[in-house]
Formats: structure tokens, sequence, C-alpha cells
């Protein structure tokens, strides 16, 4: 063998041993990385609900909002998860926490980079070319799972970003029917006003002609026409609150303020679904706030745990191939050089600067317990208030719509009577004030027992369902979407 091959191969030989010998020593102490577990906060559910609650641990539909029987509401509902601007915003806070996890995946992998150049050099007339190229490879090994560990923060954190997502989503449904029930209640109490106002001006009329006749007072006529004129004086309020209140449900959709909606349906046509509340502790899985208060609590053990790592030593392995050539713009005759090395890294004395990272993310993550704590608490009392106000309202509804017919009956009696010169218009302007305050508070209850039960619905956490694995799956899901 000549001489010159047998050095080559030589020195190959004692290269790749000494990789082997740092793999092999990587391994090892690969198993030393630091791992940090998650902190939960302790606390005791509830067995059952304080308020009257069914225990049944029905699902709710996905498309709750269709309980209502209104189509009109499909199709809003349907279009602000569309094209609604708050949920677009949010879809794009995924794309970026997606982009984060798999720009801490990319950490784990080694960096290569590849420069190359050539050029003249003149020197008291004599001219010199050359041109070289250098491919470098550089990787941190992690031994004690600092990288590992950012990139299991970035995927709690994409976790707790779609979550995040999901409850914008659930929060925008609610508030697109609460928003069109509003418009609806508005628009039947201008409605009533109106027809309040078309029976003050019939009983103005009789009081006119009795006036004309003699058997009514100057006092009489003056009440009434007083009564007339706070009926027409109520409608204008009602009317700028309802074009408002479109207004604001057109910005909710991504349309313009001044966007017209073609209304059809009346609050007396809609249904007040009935919904199971369950048991307290299914409230875990049924929300995605708490989901994403889970997966901040994940993120949070990861990034003390980097953390930690941080302050161990780091180690670095280098490995180059360089050619250079005394032609421009050619590699003939050119000289190779190849490099391996491996380089350890411990900061000796930074003012305390990583010690001061880890106690700062210790309580960050103690704050993330409390916080935790809060959001489920926070929760059950969202529902307890929900199924109260609910029982309420309907126990309101039923004896409003008794007193709404006593009212009306009211009204004729007393017009009857004051036509036969039985009673004083005084009767008649009490029970017309009365049937209108009825008509009224029919009309608000109503649109409260349609708002309770979409209240109940979000507090409920809609139709969404924790993953089955709980943030594990979500995890695997989001690392599926990265090449790392």
């Amino acid at each position: 063998m000549h001489p010159i091959h047998a050095r080559s191969n030589a020195s190959r030989t004692t290269t790749g041993k000494r990789v082997a010998l740092i793999l092999l020593a990587t391994g090892v102490l690969g198993g030393c990385a630091i791992t940090e577990p998650v902190v939960r906060p302790e606390f005791a559910l509830p067995d059952q609900w304080s308020e009257a609650a069914s225990g049944t641990a029905a699902k709710l539909p996905d498309t709750w909002w269709q309980g209502f029987g209104s189509p009109q509401l499909d199709a809003l509902v349907a279009e602000a998860l569309l094209a609604a601007p708050d949920l677009l915003i949010q879809a794009e806070r995924v794309v970026q926490a997606e982009l984060a996890l798999r720009q801490a995946g990319a950490s784990l992998l080694p960096s290569l980079s590849l420069a190359g150049g050539s050029g003249v050099q003149s020197a008291e007339g004599d001219e010199s070319g050359s041109t070289s190229v250098n491919l470098s490879a550089r990787y941190e090994v992690d031994l004690w799972g600092r990288l590992a560990a950012s990139r299991d923060a970035s995927r709690a954190n994409l976790a707790a970003t779609r979550f995040d997502r999901d409850a914008a989503r659930l929060s925008m449904a609610a508030n697109v029917a609460t928003l069109w029930f509003q418009s609806l209640a508005l628009a039947e109490r201008v409605d009533i006003a109106r027809n309040n106002l078309a029976i003050a001006e019939r009983v103005l009329r009789v009081v006119q002609a009795r006036y004309d006749n003699g058997a009514a007072s100057a006092l009489e006529l003056s009440q009434q026409r007083s009564t007339v004129l706070n009926q027409r004086k109520a409608i204008e309020p009602l009317e700028v609150t309802l074009r408002q209140t479109r207004s604001a449900l057109a910005i909710l959709l991504g349309r313009n303020p001044q966007a017209g909606f073609i209304v059809g349906e009346r609050l007396a046509g809609l249904q007040v679904p009935a919904v199971s509340a369950g048991l307290p502790s299914e409230l875990l899985l049924r929300r995605p706030d708490i989901a994403a208060s889970e997966a901040g609590l994940a993120a949070a053990a990861a990034n003390v745990a980097a953390t930690r790592a941080a302050l161990l030593p780091s180690i670095s392995l280098s490995a180059g191939a360089a050619t250079s050539s005394a032609e421009l713009l050619s590699l003939v005759g050119r000289n190779s050089v190849l490099s391996l090395s491996a380089s350890l890294l411990q900061t000796i004395f930074d003012g305390g600067r990583l010690a001061a990272d880890v106690d700062i993310q210790r309580s960050r993550q103690r704050e993330l317990v409390e916080t935790h704590r809060r959001t489920v608490l926070a929760a059950l009392k969202e529902v307890e208030d929900a199924l109260a106000d609910s029982a309420r309202d309907a126990n309101q509804e039923t004896a409003q719509r008794e007193i709404l017919a006593e009212a009306q009956r009211s009204l004729r009696l007393a017009e009857l009577r004051y036509r036969e010169g039985a009673d004083s218009l005084l009767t008649v302007l009490d029970a017309q004030r009365t049937l209108f305050s009825a008509q009224d508070q029919m009309a608000q209850l109503r649109l409260a027992r349609l708002t309770d039960a979409v209240n109940l619905y979000k507090a409920l956490g809609g139709g969404w369902q924790a993953p089955s694995d709980g943030l594990a799956e979500t995890a695997a899901t989001a690392e599926s979407a990265s090449p790392y």
C-alpha cells in the first residue's frame, strides 16, 4: 500500500474511534436529563351542585345553539366561526405557536453551514488568485435536557393556544346568540311600545269625545294627553338601542356596522332548551379554558427544568471540512482539511443571573398554580350562577304570564266602565300603566331566559370535551405538525 494512503486510512480510523467514544459518552450522560414534575393545586370538588340541576352525564351537542330553534341564529353563528376577526386573530396565534414549536425542535438537530469565496490579490505587480470552500457542522449535546425541556414548553404552549382558540370559539358563539336575542327583544319592545301608544291614543279619543260632550273634565283630557306623549317618548330610546345592538353584532361578525339584518323571528317562537349540568367533577373536562390553564402548568414545569439545566455545563461537537486552491474560481490542485472537536462550557460567575432565572420560573410556576385554582373556582361559580338564574327567571316568567293576562283583562274592564261613566279616568290610566309595564317585563324575562340558557351552555363548555388522554394527546398532535 502507498504510504500516503496508509496514513489517510489510519487517520480515518482514529477519527472514527473518537467520534464513537464521544457518542458513547453522550448516550451514557444523556440519562442525567433534568425533569420537573407538573405542580397542580390541591382542592376538593363538590359532589353535586348547590343549585337544582340534573346530575346526568349527558354530553352537550357541539352545535348547542341549534337547540333554540332559530335558523337565523344558526346562520349567524356559522358566519362568525368562519369570518369573525377575533377568531382569525386567535387562529394566527395558533400558527405562531406551531412555528415556535418547530423553532424549538430545530435546536435539537445539528446545524450545517457552507461558506465559499474566491478572490485575486495583487502585490507589486504580481497577482495571485485563491478559492476556498468550507463546510462546518455544530451540534450541542443535550446532556441535561435543557433543549428538550424548551421544546416541551413550546409544545405545552401550543396546546394552551389551541385550547384558547376553542374557548374563543365558544365565547364567540355565545356572544352572537346573546346579541341576536337582545336585538329580537328590543325589536319586540319597540312593537310593544308602539302598540301601547296606539292604545293610549284610542283612549284619548274616548276622553276627547266625553270632553266634547261635557262628560269629562279638562284635567282628564290633559292626563290622557300626557300618557300619549310619554308613550311616544319611550319609543325612540328603544329604537336607538336596537340599532346599536345590531351594529355591535355586525362588527362581531366582521361586517360593516351599517350592515342590516333580515329579521323574521320573534322571541315567542324560540325555544328555551333544557341543559344538563352533569356533575361538578366533569367540569374539568368540559371547559377549554381550564384545559388551557392545565397546559400552562405543564409549560411552567418544562421552563423550570430548562433553567435548572442551564446551570450545568454544556457540551458542543463541531466538525469541519475545508478545501482551498491557489487558482481563481477553480479547485484544481486543492488542499483539503478535516477537523473534529468537542468543547465544554461552564459558567463560573454571572452575578447570579442563571440562578435568578430558576427562581423567576419557579415563581411563575407558583403564580400559574394559583391562577389555575382561580380558573377552576370561577368556573364552578359560573355554573352555579347560571343554574340559579335559569331557575329564577323560569319561575318569574310563569308568574309574569299571569300578571300580563290580568293586566289585559283589567284594562278592558276599566275602558268599558269609563265609557259607561262607572269609573274615573284614573282607573283607566292605572290599568294602562300596569299593562304597559307587564308587556315590557314579559319581553325582558323571555330574553333573560334565553340568555340564561346561553350562559349555562357557555359555563359548561358548550359541546367541547378534553382529549381522552389529556395534554399528552394534544401534545402529540402538536408534535406531529412539526418535523421535529
